[in-house]
């Protein structure tokens, strides 16, 4: 079947209609694998330009049959090629007979193997990936190093050196390491061993099998009772062969010869292994790296902070003294010696950050009662300003006395450590010190929630890496940071680190990986993620490293697209939306390798002059953004730092871009390879604070990448007024109308479903009671109140729902396979009045349309309370015409304050990428 010319495997639904219409003929067809249920296919015919999807089901004996409707008997076929060939005949029930196949195209020859230093492919580039130096793995001796370089160059089979590699790089050190305290299990080279030889196991179970069946035609007659013996006898169990039987012909003497020597070196290899590192470790000194000497940290109160200002409309300067401790700020004038004015925390009512002037900040406080105070002040710089706010927050969240927290900061970080050792301090990486945005030195060494550190090409051994940065992190902040997960994928590794107070408020940690080597089995290329709650707030975290090569910009979309299919992390019960919708907050990180499309030369005039904007404009990454192709509704903060790739190891101050092979100069130019992006449902808190990249870690050609977040978080909500009997009134969900435009061919009814942590269960709509195709390619749709489920949330509180989010999801009625995913934040829809809402559709990375709608949220009055979150208190707003005044009262702001978005946050679509979703036109 995998052979077959129309089968497609698992392209998407909007590819294979793609690829349709590009045939356009009526009975050109196709097969996918299905997106709605496992191990089933979607047949899809092309007829009067329309694409009709039928599904083909397994039976429990595995026989295959096109689903029917109710009383119509189903023809049943052994294999998909048996059923398509008796489809292409007429009267069979589809709309046309299966015609014209489309043929799928082969992967391009181009599979990516290659380093960043432009290796080669096949078994030459395996052995340059393990030909770094031995310096940089002084656990594994000369003398093996050597004898790995000569093999690898004469192995006849790719993918078994492949895991030969990744055994020998990764993992011989954890044998041995197991080893030198007392255990000879070799528990990596079995699981090495059952990995590289699960193709030839499934194989020789096929071949016994059918050895079996033809051996029982030739048995000679049985009593019952050696019947019955014969039936217990284990299946897969070789029978004693016929003496002289097999080895009459050649073929099967060399045959058994194979299977002989097989069996030889797998029951010899461990313990000529086991022989080996017991010698290695007798002869060699396998000292585990350690972190710098440093003395044991002690715990220390942050100490106060000062900062010079200009305040008011005089611009007179002033210091402000920020101490967290005791919870207050104090502004003190210049040459003053004693304190004009003393703020308590809990006095502070709002802190503004301007976005115009990115230096600027307003405090309005209480002074006397029912009365406020607001003041300005302009700091140096907008990094003093950023590391001022943060202080207050920090100093809120210290004394707010919550039992759980409505804001955390986490630290993501991304390296490609070239196959070489860290440097013993990473102080600078950890610490967002460096280039571009980061922090300033009063806030760099505030511990943050959670690290996430993401690495490629990193030849360290897993545990041995976990505990190398648990150790610069304990130096640096005198914590013991827990381990969430870490996820690996060969030299692809991702760690998540905990604060010990945050620890019980993880749970769900979830782990996967993704190959995207050659033809998607190789890990050299590919990506990790990690997934987990923190308290009701959802995290995703995925770590890749994807194709190199300046002219693979359409290889890294692809690698891109499998991730994202591919990846299995979050509630499963949300297993058919697209991964970016399933978690409250997404990060991406990794070398995502996109180059910079313009000459060398041209690029190193404008790094002289730091025009970055030049360059950001032919960056491949920012170029696929804006054609959609990439990253859909990702976010990134602003790139104020010089590319991160290719440096001149050992140095900051050049690039080398030129690459020396026996085939001629290869070209790599500088880039922003090394890229963090972020995603977040609708109505939710998070800022970038800073994204930069470090200055004085050289041992790479790559440049380590840092990202710091404030990202708001929900806890388990305990109402405080306890349920009371089934006739108080309950929350609803009322639809007034829900319209949709979905890039389809099909002509097919739709329902759809709603998912969200608030329910229950799923619920699902009836079928559309309207349905257009007025423009070719899209099919419009409606559905009345009628046909829409109120929906009853399982808690009524107000201060619950408004952190709340419903999933929807647009299926065909026939495939009840996915159209388009959206999320809706419940925030904003809260209250007797009906709101609308719109947003776009997304199925596996890709907008397959919008939809919006009329809807309310309706909460009963007793359960109308709320409070103010942490995040609250602070808001973004631009520059007033009139500054205000210095001293004079302001009346004091209402509790519930209208947030603008920071400019970090993508803003509200006003429109729609596609000309033909004609349906938003006019929209306010």
């Amino acid at each position: 079947m995998a052979a077959a010319s129309w089968y497609h495997r698992d392209i998407s639904r909007v590819v294979a209609e793609e690829l349709l219409a590009k045939a356009g003929r009526d009975g050109c067809f196709l097969v996918r694998d299905s997106e709605s249920v496992a191990g089933a296919y979607a047949l899809c015919l092309l007829f009067q330009r329309h694409v009709h999807t039928y599904r083909i089901l397994p039976d429990d004996e595995g026989l295959l049959s096109v689903q029917t409707i109710q009383g119509i008997q189903a023809k049943c076929f052994r294999t998909l090629p048996d059923l398509i060939g008796a489809y292409q005949q007429p009267n069979n029930g589809l709309v046309t007979p299966l015609l014209y196949p489309v043929l799928h195209a082969r992967q391009a020859a181009d599979q990516d193997w290659e380093g960043e230093d432009g290796r080669g492919a096949g078994a030459a580039s395996l052995g340059s990936w393990l030909s770094a130096p031995v310096t940089g793995r002084t656990h594994i001796p000369q003398q093996l190093h050597q004898r790995l370089q000569e093999q690898v160059h004469s192995s006849p089979d790719s993918d078994f050196t492949g895991f030969m590699a990744e055994y020998l790089n990764h993992h011989l050190q954890l044998d041995l390491e197991a080893l030198r305290h007392g255990h000879p299990q070799l528990r990596h080279l079995s699981t090495a061993l059952v990995t590289a030889c699960r193709a030839l196991h499934r194989r020789i179970d096929s071949t016994l099998v059918g050895l079996e069946t033809l051996a029982r035609v030739f048995d000679p007659p049985t009593s019952p009772r050696s019947l019955a013996r014969e039936q217990v006898r284990p299946l897969g169990l070789p029978r004693p062969p016929a003496p002289g039987l097999l080895t009459s012909d050649p073929d099967l003497e060399l045959l058994l010869n194979k299977i002989s020597t097989v069996n030889h070196l797998l029951s010899s290899l461990e313990k000529k292994v086991l022989k080996s590192l017991q010698e290695t470790v007798l002869r060699h000194n396998l000292a585990l790296p350690s972190v710098a000497a440093a003395p044991s940290p002690t715990t220390k109160p942050l100490a106060v902070q000062s900062f010079e200002v200009k305040m008011g409309k005089s611009q007179r300067t002033t210091t402000l003294m920020v101490d967290v401790e005791s919870g207050t700020v104090t502004i003190t004038k210049r040459g003053s010696g004693s304190p004009e004015e003393t703020i308590p925390q809990d006095k502070i009512l709002q802190l503004i950050k301007y976005q115009s002037v990115q230096s600027k900040a307003r405090l309005v406080y209480d002074r006397e009662s029912h009365r406020s105070l607001s003041r300005d002040f302009i700091f140096p710089s907008a990094r003093k300003r950023e590391a001022f706010c943060q202080l207050l927050q920090l100093m809120k969240i210290q004394h707010s006395n919550l039992d759980e927290p409505d804001l955390i900061s986490v630290y993501i970080g991304t390296w490609n450590m070239g196959s070489t050792p860290p440097p013993r301090s990473i102080a600078s990486w950890l610490t967002s010190r460096g280039l571009g945005r980061t922090q300033d030195e009063t806030t760099a060494c505030i511990p943050h929630d959670i690290y996430v550190i993401g690495t490629q090409e990193n030849s360290l051994g897993d545990r041995e890496w976990v505990e190398f940065l648990r150790a610069s992190l304990k130096t640096l902040m005198a914590i013991d940071y827990r381990v969430v997960a870490l996820q690996c994928l060969w030299s692809i590794k991702m760690v998540v680190l905990v604060k010990p107070e945050h620890e019980r408020r993880i749970s769900h940690v979830h782990t996967s990986s993704v190959k995207t080597g050659i033809a998607n089995t190789l890990g050299n290329k590919g990506a990790v993620g990690v997934s987990f709650l923190f308290n009701g707030t959802s995290f995703g975290f995925i770590n890749c490293h994807l194709a190199s090569g300046s002219e693979k910009t359409h290889r890294r979309n692809q690698n891109y697209s499998d991730i994202l299919r591919s990846l299995v992390l979050g509630d499963k019960r949300l297993g058919a939306f697209d991964l970016t919708l399933r978690f409250t907050h997404l990060f991406w990180l990794g070398d995502l390798n996109y180059r910079l499309d313009m000459d060398v030369q041209d690029i190193l005039a404008h790094l002289t002059k730091k025009e970055f904007e030049a360059l950001l404009a032919v960056d491949q990454l920012n170029l696929e953004r804006e054609k959609n192709k990439v990253f859909l509704r990702f976010s990134e903060g602003d790139i104020c730092f010089p590319p991160t790739y290719r440096y001149e190891r050992g140095s900051r101050d050049t690039y080398s871009w030129q690459k020396f092979k026996p085939t001629g100069v290869r070209i790599n130019v500088p880039s922003w390879c090394d890229r963090i992006l972020w995603k977040s449902h609708p109505e939710t808190h998070v800022v970038c604070n800073s994204y930069g990249c470090t200055d004085d870690i050289v041992t790479s050609d790559h440049s380590p990448v840092f990202a710091t977040f404030e990202v708001g978080v929900t806890s388990q909500f305990v109402p405080k007024k306890a349920p009371g009997s089934g006739t108080e009134p309950q929350a609803c969900i009322e639809w007034e109308s829900i319209e949709a435009i979905v890039r389809t061919a099909s002509r097919s009814k739709c329902y759809i479903e709603f998912h969200s942590y608030c329910l229950e269960e799923a619920q699902r709509s009836k079928d559309n009671t309207s349905q257009s195709c007025d423009i070719p390619g899209f099919l419009r749709l409606g559905w009345s109140a009628k046909q829409l489920p109120v929906l009853n949330p399982i808690l009524p509180d107000l201060e619950y729902l408004r952190d709340q989010h419903l999933l929807l999801s647009i299926k065909g009625v026939e495939s009840c396979e996915s159209y388009g995913e959206c999320c809706i934040a419940m925030r904003s829809m809260l209250g007797s009045m009906a709101q609308q809402f719109e947003t776009f559709l997304f199925h596996r990375g890709e907008e397959t349309g919008s939809i919006r709608g009329w809807m309310r949220v309706r909460v009963p009055k007793g359960r109308r309370s709320t409070r103010e979150r942490l995040y609250e208190w602070i808001s973004f707003e631009e520059e007033d015409d009139e500054p205000a005044p210095d001293t004079p009262p302001c009346p004091r702001p209402p509790p519930q304050r209208l947030r603008s978005r920071p400019r970090s946050l993508p803003e509200p679509t006003a429109g729609f990428t596609n000309p033909a979703y004609f349906i938003f036109e006019g929209v306010p």
